[in-house]
């Protein structure tokens, strides 16, 4: 399920998760935290699918 969240992920939190600027690596990473952990609560589509 994690792998389909990151596979689903926009490319501007990709791009931001390389780059060398903190602040924006801190926010992609912070975003990516909250699509991995609302999929483990909830669920995805794709998953419900499966």
């Amino acid at each position: 399920m994690i792998l389909r969240v990151i596979a689903r992920a926009p490319q501007w939190l990709r791009h931001d998760l390389e780059s060398k600027d903190a602040a924006a690596r801190g926010r992609a990473e912070e975003t990516l935290a909250a699509m991995i952990s609302d999929a483990l609560a909830n669920g995805t589509a794709a998953a419900e699918k499966d």
